[in-house]
C-alpha cells in the first residue's frame, strides 16, 4: 500500500474528535473500558464502541480482556509518540501570533506521556541530567554516562539492561517545547517517581500531583523546584534553555 495512503487512513482515524479524544484518554498508558472511554470522549456507548472497533483494527488500540471485562489501551509506544507528535504540532503557532498555554498549570507542570513523564519538571529534570553530564542525547537517541549510572544507582534505579524499545531519547514536550526523556529511561524515572510517592496520578487526566516528598526529591537530586504560579520549572539558578545536542 502506498505511504500516503497509509498516513491518510491513520490520520483520519486520529482527526474524529471523538476518536482523537479516546486517544488522549490512553496516553497515560493505562487500560480503560469501553465506558470509561464513552465518558471521557463525551460520546454515548454505542457510539464508542464503533470508534474503539475502528481504532483496535487499525491497530492503533490493543484489546485486554479480563473475565467479563474488556480493557484498551494504546498498541506500542509508537501510537504514543505519533500523539505527542500530532499535539507539538497542533500546539505550535508562528511568532507573533504564538497563542498562550490554555491548558491548565496541573497539566503542565507534571503529567504523564504514555509510559514516562513530561512538562516542565520533566523538561527541567532532563536539563539537569544533561547539564551534569550524566546522559548524553543526540537528535535520534543518548545514552547513561557512567556518572549518570552511578546517580541511578544511588536513587535505587535499576535500568533495564537490555530492551525491544529505544533506551534513552529525547521526546518534544508540547507544552514546553523543549525536550523532556522518553523511551525505557524515561518510563524508568516515571515507575521510579510513582513509587517513592514523588508524584501521583489524578483521576480522569494524564496530570501529575507532586507530593512534598516529591517536591523535596526534586529539588534534593535534582537541582529543579516545584513550580508555581506561571514560572518555569528548570533547574534552579538557571534560564529555560534548548538541550544542546552532542
Amino acid at each position: 500500500m502506498d505511504s500516503g495512503l497509509k498516513i491518510a487512513q491513520v490520520a483520519s482515524l486520529a482527526g474524529d474528535p471523538a476518536r482523537a479524544n479516546i486517544l488522549a484518554s490512553l496516553m497515560d498508558g493505562r487500560a480503560l473500558t469501553a465506558s470509561e472511554l464513552a465518558y471521557l470522549s463525551g460520546v454515548s456507548p454505542q457510539t464508542a464502541s464503533g470508534h474503539l472497533a475502528k481504532l483496535t483494527q487499525a491497530g492503533l488500540l490493543a484489546l485486554e480482556k479480563q473475565g467479563r471485562h474488556r480493557y484498551f489501551r494504546l498498541a506500542s509506544p509508537l501510537v504514543g509518540r505519533m500523539l505527542e507528535g500530532i499535539m507539538v504540532v497542533a500546539q505550535h503557532d508562528p511568532a507573533p501570533h504564538r497563542a498562550g498555554w490554555r491548558g491548565g498549570e496541573a497539566l503542565r507542570n507534571a503529567r504523564s506521556c504514555y509510559d514516562h513523564m513530561a512538562g516542565r519538571i520533566a523538561v527541567g529534570m532532563a536539563d539537569t541530567l544533561v547539564a551534569r553530564a550524566h546522559i548524553v542525547l543526540s537528535q535520534d537517541g543518548g545514552e547513561v554516562t557512567p556518572a549518570g549510572r552511578a546517580f541511578f544507582a544511588g536513587l535505587g534505579m535499576a535500568l533495564p539492561s537490555t530492551s525491544r524499545r529505544v533506551f534513552c531519547r529525547p521526546c518534544l514536550d508540547w507544552s514546553e517545547r523543549r525536550p523532556h526523556l522518553a523511551g525505557a529511561l524515561g518510563a524508568c524515572l516515571l515507575s521510579h517517581a510513582l513509587e517513592r510517592g514523588w508524584v501521583q496520578r489524578l483521576r480522569d487526566t494524564r496530570a501529575l500531583s507532586v507530593s512534598p516528598a516529591g517536591g523535596e526529591a526534586l529539588v534534593r537530586l535534582f537541582g529543579v523546584a516545584r513550580p508555581g504560579g506561571s514560572a518555569p520549572c528548570t533547574p534552579l539558578g538557571q534560564c529555560p534553555r534548548p538541550l544542546h545536542f552532542k
